[in-house]
């Protein structure tokens, strides 16, 4: 009996001790690594797939997250992240380009939405870009060079500004090019394909863009004044982000970029960087301008 006691007794020691060591477990597991981080809650950044919204959109993803926030960037085409913002379910978006670009949209959901402001510093401009080696100095003569650019101009996603500015153009002029639809990698890819054939090529281009610093491009003159004048780059929020999260409104009406600034970090992602990774090697190279943010 006594042998049979002892045997119960470690049998109940080692349940308590397993008990409490999966009790404390289960209490590290369900404990935040940063309880800071869910106090400061999330961030819903409104993105879409252009080069300098890429970059300055996880520029501000990696940036908050170090300040202890939660941020999931959603990549859509222009008109949903305006409908998202006006909704909240976007909270803010880094690239409105006004006032003509997205002039529809700030129209049509301007009364849902707060300006936080203008974050690139120089006049920001869309219009046709062409190789430096294309002969032709102005849109109006490419109807007479329709062949060599066969009669197309490769343009971006179709709910894009400068597509609708394209679309007008190519009537304005009389072109009867066709206005190519898709994505800016694939018109990208189009414009490295010619580029490298010195072939002759017409794109959607504004500035800032990666695209200049990697080929020697220029813009056709635009007499009829299809893609308007210098635009700005503004960050638009939902109208109730300022109350809900203070601190990230504050920081984002103090950001500024430089077209040298921002064009390291479109450069780096270029390059063949990932954007999380480029942003956080521009926030390491670039601290005091951070903090000039964010504190």
């Amino acid at each position: 009996m006594t042998r049979n006691y002892k045997g119960w007794r470690k049998l109940i020691v080692f349940a308590l001790i397993t008990v409490f060591a999966l009790s404390v477990m289960v209490g590290c597991a369900s404990e935040p690594a940063d309880p800071g981080a869910e106090e400061k809650g999330s961030v819903n950044i409104g993105m879409v797939n252009w080069a300098e919204c890429v970059a300055v959109s996880n520029l501000w993803k990696v940036i908050l997250e170090d300040q202890g926030y939660e941020v999931e960037l959603t990549q859509l085409d222009a008109a949903p992240v305006f409908t998202g913002l006006s909704t909240g379910d976007l909270d803010f978006f880094m690239d409105a380009w006004l006032p003509f670009t997205h002039e529809a949209y700030w129209t049509e959901f301007g009364d849902d939405l707060e300006d936080y402001g203008i974050w690139y510093t120089e006049d920001a401009k869309i219009g046709l870009a062409v190789p430096t080696y294309v002969t032709i100095d102005s849109i109006a003569e490419m109807k007479d060079e329709a062949e060599k650019f066969d009669s197309q101009i490769i343009g971006i996603d179709p709910g894009a500004g400068i597509m609708k500015a394209a679309g007008n153009a190519n009537e304005s002029y009389d072109l009867g090019f066709e206005v190519v639809q898709g994505s800016e990698p694939a018109m990208m890819s189009a414009l490295e394909k010619a580029y490298g054939n010195e072939e002759w090529v017409a794109v959607t281009g504004w500035s800032p863009h990666m695209m200049f610093a990697k080929y020697d491009l220029k813009y056709l003159d635009d007499p009829n004044g299809d893609f308007g004048s210098a635009e700005e780059i503004h960050i638009l929020a939902n109208k109730d982000f300022s109350s809900e999260q203070p601190e990230v409104a504050a920081m984002l009406k103090k950001f500024k970029m430089s077209d040298t600034e921002i064009g390291g970090l479109t450069g780096m992602i270029a390059d063949g960087m990932e954007p999380a990774a480029a942003a956080e090697q521009w926030i390491s190279d670039n601290q005091s301008t951070v903090d000039g943010w964010t504190k």
